[in-house]
């Protein structure tokens, strides 16, 4: 059950780290960026103004009306407002840079990747997963809550009279 209620803690705070520090999951279902980013692979990235955009970083570009796309910049120059940049990106595995650049005012920094996460994320989304969690949990909040027998109480044992005071107060009347 200890197990089980930190899982839930530790649960809690990525949830709270996610929402505080603004970052979130990405998927790679595409091998553009192979061999540093696997396809399968699931990154952790954190949203930062275009400012802080340098070369050479991995960055995930939202992109209107398509998926968003993870690649390298290639060159930052400034853009059409103060707050914006406009840049240049690569994949690793792509031999041109990307057909038009992105003017941007925030991106999201790769900060780190874990190979084979999609498929864990993926499966854990099914319907039949989320039932399985979902009655997990319901049964062991249902184990925690049910009604136990009473324990005797801790401390020394109650002893019974002794059978000799019963009858010595029948031979005082």
């Amino acid at each position: 059950m200890w197990l089980l209620a930190g899982l839930g803690v530790v649960v809690m705070g990525l949830v709270a780290a996610a929402y505080l520090f603004n970052v979130s999951l990405m998927m790679f279902r595409t091998g553009s960026m192979e061999p540093t980013i696997p396809v399968g692979a699931v990154a952790v990235v954190r949203e930062i103004p275009a400012d802080q955009v340098e070369v050479g970083q991995i960055l995930t570009v939202q992109r209107p009306d398509h998926l968003p796309v993870t690649h390298r910049v290639t060159a930052v120059e400034p853009g059409p407002a103060p707050a914006q940049r406009t840049i240049r990106m690569q994949g690793d595995a792509n031999t041109t840079e990307d057909a038009m650049p992105y003017v941007i005012a925030t991106g999201g920094e790769v900060l780190f990747w874990v190979p084979g996460g999609a498929q864990i994320l993926s499966a854990l989304g099914t319907p039949y997963a989320r039932m399985g969690i979902t009655l997990a949990a319901a049964g062991f909040v249902g184990w925690a809550f049910w009604p136990r027998r009473a324990e005797p109480a801790p401390g020394p044992p109650v002893r019974a009279a002794p059978r000799h005071a019963a009858s010595s107060s029948r031979q005082d009347r």
